[in-house]
C-alpha cells in the first residue's frame, strides 16, 4: 500500500472563496429581504393643515391625510408589500369613541389610503383604543381602574365593523385582550367581512422600546400595560399566545418588538402554519437613527443588517418605520 501523501500546512476548505465579490456574496446568501416583505406604520393626525415631524422619530411624521395619501402613493411605488395606519384624534374620550366613528380620524384615513391604492399596498388598520383613549390603555376600564377585558371586546367588535367599513384588508388586532381574535372574527364574518384578514399581535412583550411611538400618538398613558402585554422573561407563553390567536382565526401573527426577541420569532416561526410579521418597533428605529446622528454606526448598514436578521430569524413580514427607503436600497442591491 502507498503511503497516504499528506496536504501542505495551508487549508484546502476555505470558506472565504464564497465571499469574494458583491456578486458572490449575493448569489450564495442564505437570507433575502424582498421590498415586498416590509410594511410602514403611518401616523395620521386629526387638525394638522401640515405633516408634523415626531421629534423622538427622526424622519417620521404625522401626517395630514392629504400628506398621507401622497406618502402612501410613494411607499406604493417604492415596493413596499404594505402599510399600518395610526389615527391620531385631536380629542380623547374614557372609552375611545373616535375609533368607532365612521368620520373619526382612523377611520377616514383607511378608506383615503384604500382609495388611493387600492390592491396595491396591504393596508392594515389598528384594531386598538389606545390612541383613542383620555387614560392611554388599549381598553376601557373598570371601576377599579384595570382593563375591562369583555367589556373591550365589544368596543373590539365595533371598531373592527367601522374599519372593515372603511376598506381596510387586514385589522391589526394589538391590545392583547384574551380572546379578542376570536371576538372580532365572528363580528366580522357576521357582518358580511369574512374577506377581511385578522394580522394578530399574538405576542406583544410589555417594552420599554415603546416610548417614541406613544409620542407619535399622543398617548396620555396612566399607569403601565403590565397587565395585558407580556412579561419580557417568558418564552413558552408566546406560544400559547399564538396557539390560541391561531386557534381563534388568526391569518398572520406578529411578534412585537423585533430585534430584543429574535428567538421568539424564531420559535414562532417553527411553531406555527401561518405567515409570521415582527415589528421592529419605534425604539428600535430611534437608537439606530442616534447611534448615526452621532457618527458611532453606519445607518444604512446597520438599518439592512437588523432587517435581515429579523427575516433570518423567520419572520416573513417585517413591519418597519424605514420600509420605503429599506424597499429602494434593496432594490438597488446595496446590501
Amino acid at each position: 500500500m502507498s503511503e497516504t501523501v499528506e496536504p501542505s500546512g495551508f487549508p484546502r476548505i476555505r470558506p472565504r472563496r464564497l465571499r469574494q465579490g458583491s456578486a458572490m456574496r449575493r448569489m450564495v446568501a442564505e437570507t433575502r429581504v424582498h421590498p415586498s416583505d416590509l410594511m410602514l406604520p403611518m401616523f395620521v393626525r386629526e387638525g394638522l393643515d401640515a405633516p408634523r415631524p415626531i421629534p423622538s422619530m427622526p424622519g417620521v411624521m404625522q401626517h395630514t391625510r392629504e400628506s398621507l395619501r401622497k406618502a402612501v402613493v410613494a411607499a406604493a411605488h417604492a415596493g413596499v408589500g404594505g402599510v399600518m395606519i395610526f389615527g391620531v384624534p385631536a380629542e380623547k374620550d374614557a372609552t375611545g369613541s373616535g375609533a368607532i366613528d365612521p368620520d373619526g380620524i382612523g377611520n377616514l384615513a383607511l378608506a383615503d389610503v384604500t382609495a388611493e391604492v387600492g390592491d396595491s399596498l396591504v393596508v392594515v388598520s389598528d384594531l386598538c383604543l389606545d390612541e383613542f383613549t383620555d387614560h392611554g390603555h388599549c381598553g376601557v376600564l373598570a371601576a377599579d381602574g384595570s382593563v375591562d377585558n369583555d367589556a373591550t371586546l365589544e368596543r373590539y367588535a365595533d371598531m373592527a365593523i367601522a374599519q372593515a367599513q372603511a376598506g381596510a384588508h387586514m385589522l391589526g388586532a394589538s391590545g392583547m385582550m384574551d380572546g379578542q381574535v376570536g371576538y372580532v372574527r365572528t363580528a366580522l364574518d357576521r357582518a358580511g367581512f369574512e374577506n377581511t384578514g385578522v394580522f394578530a399581535y399574538a405576542v406583544k412583550y410589555s417594552s420599554a422600546a415603546f416610548g417614541p411611538f406613544r409620542e407619535a400618538v399622543e398617548s396620555a398613558l396612566q399607569g403601565d400595560r403590565r397587565s395585558y402585554q407580556q412579561d419580557p422573561a417568558n418564552a413558552r407563553e408566546a406560544l400559547r399566545e399564538v396557539e390560541l390567536d391561531v386557534a381563534e382565526g388568526a391569518d398572520i401573527v406578529m411578534v412585537k418588538p423585533g430585534l430584543p426577541y429574535l428567538d421568539i420569532i424564531r420559535a414562532v416561526s417553527e411553531h406555527v402554519t401561518v405567515p409570521v410579521a415582527a415589528y421592529q418597533v419605534s425604539g428600535e428605529y430611534s437608537m439606530v437613527e442616534a447611534a448615526a446622528a452621532n457618527g458611532w454606526i453606519d445607518r444604512e448598514r446597520m438599518m439592512l443588517e437588523s432587517l435581515v436578521s429579523i427575516k433570518r430569524a423567520g419572520a416573513s413580514i417585517i413591519a418597519t418605520y424605514w420600509a420605503e427607503e429599506a424597499a429602494r436600497l434593496l432594490r438597488e442591491e446595496r446590501f
